[in-house]
């Protein structure tokens, strides 16, 4: 019986995130159709330093590969052991990931179909709640030579493939692999190939037409699950329906994790405007409301321009609204509930010792005749104004929000840029600052706890 080649394949790398980190070894297990088999392993120089805890769990230290040829030198014969063949793997997002961010480097486009061993397992054996390596290892009875090296870790899925055909036996795995590449129906102009690719991880994809402005942006936990999701016909949505008849092309980029992917959603909506996104638009015209003392206990409402203001330490604002005749109503409307005084307000020009309008019909308390004291006024209009009121910065100069190895910096609730080093840190300091933005503040408000300030991470940034 004729079956596809297939090929086992296990990595070490010097951390987890594949657009950052690197391979250290490889180690792939060949199965041809004719169920012959050949292995090979090879060290790898990542051409960064490995983690101290990286180097206890695989045994690979930075002087085994300081010598070993680089991902470049080797490319080649991993992508003629791979090419034509079923990527299995174990978790294998993460290794199909590694290689494939690796051979982009090069400028080479690897691409193939892909099981992971994980989720067969979980398909095969429900029962069981766990189904990590060690896992398998127990369960199985398979024979480990050498965990977390390369080469061994792939003849242990080799293994675990052998086990599974005799028990439960190849009619089940045939069912279970059905089970596992039941895919949603992909608009008929997308490469199928394209769901091998996508990624399970946070970040932002993107669906493009027929030219380069992309039809919608959304951010997601899981880019691959998000993505796939739009096209599950047995609940497509109009919208959905709309983008896939359009639809020719997906990008996407990764994230640490969900913070910075509503970060990076927000920011390319607002700078490439998808026809398909309603929401997340620029709101160039949002103003606020702040307090002026203008002496004797009188603080005044001024309107402010959002995207100008300095939000400091201690500056204090009052809603944000998408005009100056939406602030203006909330005022009024503020001022009828609470009694209080036009004039002061602002909102009705008067003669100094003149009852305001208020006045004359029993609403204000002659704050603006000397009947009632400013002060009291005050009082009356801080608290009209508590429930309107933004979350202040709470540190001086610049804040991080540290997520995973990103580094999201923050100044006056404006997004200045995520960074994965000091030197990227600094350029964005050096950058042009951009203006306020209404949902980056709603964003970030929520994440206000995890803010430290610049000053203080940068001790902490230095030793990673």
């Amino acid at each position: 019986m004729h079956r596809k080649p297939l090929a086992f394949v296990d990595l070490e790398t010097t951390g987890a995130t594949a657009t950052f980190d690197r391979i250290t070894e490889i180690g792939i297990v060949e199965v041809d159709a004719d169920g012959s088999v050949r292995e090979w392993q090879q060290l790898v120089n990542p051409g960064i330093r490995i983690p101290p805890f990286i180097e206890q769990l695989t045994g690979i230290s930075n002087a085994m590969v300081a010598d070993a040829p680089a991902f470049e030198e080797v490319a080649g014969e991993a992508l003629r052991r791979l090419e034509g063949r079923l990527f299995i793997a174990h978790n294998a997002r993460f290794d199909y990931g590694f290689l494939k961010n690796e051979f982009q480097r090069l400028g080479i486009v690897f691409r193939a179909p892909v099981l992971c061993t994980v989720k067969l397992s979980r398909t095969l054996f429900p029962e069981h709640k766990r189904h990590n390596l060690d896992s398998l290892i127990e369960r199985h009875g398979l024979q480990a030579e050498a965990r977390h090296r390369a080469l061994a870790d792939a003849q242990l899925i080799h293994q675990f493939w052998q086990r599974i055909h005799v028990a439960p036996g190849l009619e089940t795995v045939q069912a279970a692999l059905k089970t596992l590449n039941a895919h949603p129906s992909l608009p008929s102009q997308l490469d199928p190939g394209i769901i091998d690719e996508l990624p399970e991880t946070p970040g932002v994809y993107l669906f493009y037409g027929e030219n380069e402005l992309p039809l919608y942006i959304g951010k997601a936990k899981d880019i691959r699950k998000r993505v796939l999701s739009h096209f599950a016909a047995d609940h497509k949505s109009a919208k959905d329906m709309a983008l896939s008849q359009q639809l020719r092309r997906i990008d996407w980029i990764e994230t640490a994790g969900e913070i910075g992917a509503l970060l990076k959603e927000a920011a390319l909506v607002k700078q490439l405007q998808p026809s398909s996104n309603r929401q997340l638009r620029k709101n160039d015209d949002i103003c606020t409301w702040t307090l002026v003392d203008e002496g004797e206990g009188w603080l005044r409402p001024e309107l402010t321009a959002a995207r100008d203001l300095e939000f400091g330490i201690h500056a204090s604002c009052y809603g944000l609204f998408k005009n100056s005749k939406e602030a203006t109503d909330v005022l009024r409307a503020l001022a009828t509930e609470y009694n209080l005084c036009d004039t002061l307000l602002g909102l009705e020009k008067n003669v100094p010792g003149k009852p305001c309008f208020g006045y004359q019909i029993r609403r204000c308390k002659g704050a603006c005749i000397g009947h009632e004291p400013y002060a009291k006024h005050t009082m009356r209009l801080v608290g009209a104004l508590t429930r309107l009121k933004l979350v202040a910065w709470p540190v001086n100069g610049p804040a991080l929000i540290r997520e995973g190895k990103e580094l999201h910096l923050i100044e006056g609730w404006r997004y200045l840029g995520t960074a994965r080093s000091e030197v990227e840190l600094h350029d964005l300091l050096d950058a042009t600052r951009p203006p306020f933005d209404r949902d980056i503040y709603k964003l970030l408000a929520k994440h206000v706890g995890k803010m430290i300030p610049l000053s203080s991470a940068h001790a902490s940034l230095t030793r990673n």
